[in-house]
C-alpha cells in the first residue's frame, strides 16, 4: 500500500524547527529538492518570499534549466527578485530572459556568464527594458556571450551610466536640490568618480569562475566586460595581483593578449610560462609550489587537482601516463 507525503509526515510528525532555519543558507536546487520532503517544508518554500529575492543557478541545475522553468522559479518572488545569476545555463534564450526580467522589474544584479543561447541584440532588450521601467539596474556580467560587438558595449555602458544617475539623485540630501547649479557639477563629478571607481576595481584571471567571490560581491564591476587595451576588443581583461609586478601598468589585458598563471593569475613572461598536465598555463614560482607527476614531472593547476591518480606504490601520477601504464585512455572508460 503507497503512503504519501501528507500521510507520512502525519505518522512521523512535523519537521524539527531547524529544518526551516536552514532554507536560507541552501543553495536553489537543494532548496527545491527540500520542498518536495513534506508540506510543511514545501509550504515554508512557497510562502518565504525571501528565499527568492536572490537566485543563483548553477551545477548541477543550470544544464536542466528552460525557459518555463525559469520563469515559474522567479514567478515565487512575486516581482520583487533583486539578483539573477544564471550560470552557463545554455536552454535560456533571449524571449524567456525578456518575460522574467518584465515580471521582475526591480533587478539590481544580473549575471548571465555563458549563457550562449542569449543573444547581444537580447540582452539590449533586458537592460533597456530594466532601464525604462525602474532604472535599478547597477550589475551586468556577460562574458561568454557570442557576438558581441563595440556598438552592444557601448549601448548597454550608456544605460547602465543612466541607472547609476538616477540612483546617485535619490541618495542626495533634500538641501541638495536648492542650489541647481552646484548641484549638477557635483552630481556629475561623483557620477563619474563612482563609475570610474567600479570600473578600476580589480578582477583577477584565477578567481573568473569562483562562485564564491560571486556570492561575496568581491571585485564587482558594473559591467563585467571591457575593451582590451592590447587588442581592442570586448572582452574579460583581467588585472595583476603580482605586489612586485614592474609592469603593472603594461600587464593589464585579455587572456589572448597577455598569458596568465592559473593558479595565481599574474602574467606569465615568454620566459617562464610551465605548461601543466591539464594544458594550462603556470608561472615558474606557482609550478615549483605544487605536486608533480612521477614520471613527466607535470603539475595540475587548481582546477585539476581531482584529476590526479596513484599508482601501486602510491606515488602520484598524471592521466597521460597513468594512461601508458595501463595501456588504455580515460575516453575508452567513459
Amino acid at each position: 500500500m503507497s503512503i504519501t507525503i501528507m500521510e507520512a509526515e502525519e505518522q512521523e510528525g512535523h519537521p524539527h524547527m531547524a529544518m526551516f532555519m536552514v532554507l536560507g543558507h541552501l543553495q536553489l536546487y537543494e532548496i527545491l529538492n527540500m520542498s518536495g520532503v513534506c508540506k510543511s517544508l514545501l509550504d515554508a518554500v512557497n510562502s518565504d518570499i525571501l528565499l527568492w529575492h536572490r537566485l543563483i543557478v548553477e551545477s548541477p541545475l543550470n544544464s536542466k534549466l528552460t525557459d518555463e522553468s525559469l520563469l515559474k522559479i522567479t514567478s515565487k518572488a512575486d516581482g520583487r527578485l533583486k539578483t539573477l545569476a544564471l550560470m552557463n545555463c545554455i536552454h535560456i534564450t533571449d524571449q524567456g530572459l525578456l518575460r522574467v526580467v518584465e515580471q521582475n522589474p526591480y533587478i539590481k544584479e544580473l549575471h548571465i556568464p555563458a549563457c550562449t543561447s542569449i543573444t547581444p541584440e537580447g540582452i539590449l532588450k533586458v537592460v533597456e527594458a530594466l532601464s525604462r521601467r525602474s532604472n535599478c539596474l547597477t550589475n551586468l556580467s556577460i562574458n561568454g556571450i557570442y557576438n558581441l560587438q563595440k556598438e552592444h558595449y557601448h549601448m548597454l555602458v550608456l544605460n547602465l551610466r543612466k541607472n547609476l544617475t538616477l540612483e546617485t539623485e535619490q541618495t542626495q540630501p533634500p538641501f541638495y536640490y536648492h542650489i541647481q547649479f552646484e548641484h549638477n557639477v557635483v552630481l556629475a563629478s561623483n557620477l563619474r568618480l563612482d563609475y570610474d571607481e567600479k570600473m578600476q576595481q580589480p578582477v583577477y584571471y584565477h578567481k573568473r569562475s569562483s562562485v564564491s567571490s560571486f556570492e561575496q560581491g568581491e571585485n564587482r564591476r558594473i559591467i563585467d566586460l571591457e575593451i582590451c587595451p592590447k587588442c581592442v576588443e570586448v572582452r574579460m581583461v583581467y588585472d595583476c595581483p603580482k605586489v612586485d609586478c614592474c609592469k603593472r601598468k603594461e600587464c593589464k589585458g585579455c587572456i589572448f593578449c597577455i598569458p596568465r598563471c592559473e593558479n595565481c593569475g599574474g602574467c606569465v613572461g615568454s620566459e617562464e610560462p610551465e605548461e601543466g598536465a591539464c594544458g594550462d598555463i603556470l608561472c615558474l614560482e606557482c609550478w615549483l609550489q605544487v605536486p608533480k607527476c612521477n614520471f613527466c614531472n607535470k603539475p595540475y593547476c587548481k582546477q585539476h587537482t581531482d584529476w590526479w591518480c596513484t599508482s601501486t606504490d602510491s606515488s602520484l601520477l598524471c592521466r597521460v601516463c597513468d594512461e601508458n601504464s595501463h595501456g588504455y585512455t580515460y575516453t575508452d572508460v567513459l
